[in-house]
């Protein structure tokens, strides 16, 4: 009698126990749990502890309320017709406020969210050339965020961010892009080297211009040095040796130069001077053609 006792109040003891420890369950951190009653929807559990009612009372499923990232990748096609790949990331998160309509009206939230940015970026991309789809990389991001609110939240869905992470172009019209790039800095560093040889060659000329024009100073300076010196040779001559004549004392002075000049040669053993004519009297010739290059001039002047 006493073990046919222990039986019942076993299967009651075990029937309290399931029923107490059934009613209660956890949700944890950044999650809610959907609680269901024969099916229909009940109430959302926030997270901890929560109590349920046994046997009428479910938990359908839980819903993540943290940042869910999605990985996208669209092809389209240019206004230039150039065919280019957008790698696109979308941040989304459930609304708390809206966990039913996130767990019971989306059956695949990817699917949608790649949807909608499809469709976005083919209203957007193919009326842009490669340049401009460059240049306005990130009001294409925020062409589809736009368009993702007000359409992902009738499913209670929050679009926190959209990221167009890159704009890829065929490999053939990215090398011929590299190509053009390549040539135009080539146009550009050909103009400038253009221009410092023009500079160079500017610059040079005016030097030699000058260095021209100091030398033919120079000269002109030498040579009325020279006609200067003479001049006061000759009179110091006169002075000395009365009755002679400016002629004789000029060829006295090319001579003495002559053999100055013959005696400086002899002294270099190294010299390379060749005289084709070297006799005295070529001396005087040569001095009758100064003396008579000098009087043309005075007259001349006169």
């Amino acid at each position: 009698m006493e073990q046919l006792y222990w039986i019942p109040l076993g299967i009651a003891t075990f029937i309290v126990l399931y029923l107490i420890l059934g009613s209660f369950f956890t949700v944890r951190t950044a999650e809610v749990a959907v609680i269901t009653r024969f099916g229909k929807f009940l109430r959302v559990a926030e997270p901890g502890l929560n109590w349920k009612r046994p046997f009428f009372d479910s938990v359908a499923g839980t819903v993540s309320l943290r940042v869910n990232q999605i990985t996208l990748t669209m092809e389209t096609k240019t206004k230039d017709n150039v065919f280019v790949t957008i790698p696109i990331s979308v941040q989304n998160r459930v609304r708390p406020e809206k966990v039913y309509d996130a767990y019971y009206k989306l059956s695949d939230p990817v699917a949608q969210i790649k949807s909608y940015v499809e469709q976005v970026i083919l209203g957007h991309v193919p009326g842009m050339t490669l340049d401009e789809v460059f240049a306005t990389q990130s009001s294409i991001a925020a062409a589809v965020k736009q368009e993702l609110d007000a359409d992902m939240a009738l499913f209670g869905y929050e679009i926190v961010n959209v990221l167009v992470t890159d704009i890829v172009p065929d490999a053939k019209v990215k090398s011929a892009m590299n190509d053009i790039n390549a040539a135009q800095r080539e146009q550009v560093a050909a103009n400038a080297r253009g221009e410092a040889e023009k500079i160079l060659v500017v610059k040079k000329a005016e030097a030699e211009a000058e260095s021209k024009a100091l030398q033919g100073q120079g000269i002109a300076n030498q040579r009325k040095a020279i006609i200067e010196g003479l001049q006061v040779s000759i009179e110091q001559f006169q002075k000395v040796v009365e009755g002679a004549s400016a002629k004789e004392v000029m060829q006295l002075v090319m001579v003495t130069q002559y053999f100055d000049t013959l005696k400086s040669i002899g002294e270099n053993d190294k010299t390379n001077t060749l005289f084709l004519t070297h006799s005295p009297t070529a001396v005087k010739e040569v001095s009758d053609q100064i003396l008579q290059s000098m009087l043309v001039a005075e007259r001349a002047n006169s």
